[in-house]
């Protein structure tokens, strides 16, 4: 009996000891958009603004407030184009009440020239389906002329994490 329970805890120990530090939220939204730079605090409140009250709150009628008619999106599954992106995003559902702060657990907002990179905490699967973990999505946006230009994002599905740990 000692004998099984020694070798379940040899089993796990090496488990324990590579287990991942979870991915944290900032507390703070509205703190992260402060910047002592005018122009990149307007970025980020622009993006800010947008993932509130058109993504997430799926108010597709002020697309045209955020972003510009030549809009380039780089997800292969949301087509390029402010009416293009505005015809994909109405068919998720009808829209909800816009909250004060984005409702999914943001990580940092940070600002650069023309870029603003929004980070989030994302809850995925583990492969084996063991359990669990958390991770990082990012989404990056090009302002232009006070618009977003360009959309990048980097979640992987379970398909491409399937691939990257094989």
């Amino acid at each position: 009996m000692k004998s099984a329970a020694l070798t379940v805890l040899l089993m796990i120990i090496p488990t324990l000891s590579l287990a991942q530090i979870p991915v944290s939220l900032s507390p703070d939204q509205q703190q992260m958009l402060k910047s002592q730079d005018g122009e990149l605090q307007r970025n980020k409140t622009l993006v800010y603004d947008f993932v509130r009250e058109v993504l997430e709150a799926r108010h597709v009628e002020l697309t045209p407030k955020f972003v510009t008619k030549d809009y380039i999106q780089h997800n292969p599954v949301v087509p390029t184009g402010r009416k293009a992106f505005m015809k994909f995003f109405a068919a998720l559902g009808s829209p909800i009440e816009i909250q004060p702060t984005i409702q999914e657990p943001v990580i940092a907002i940070v600002a650069e020239k023309d870029l603003v990179i929004i980070s989030f905490v994302v809850k995925k699967q583990e492969p084996a389906k063991r359990g669990f973990y958390t991770t990082t999505a990012f989404d990056m946006f090009r302002i232009e002329n006070g618009l977003i230009a360009e959309h990048w994002d980097s979640e992987l599905n379970s398909a491409d994490l399937n691939c990257v740990l094989l």
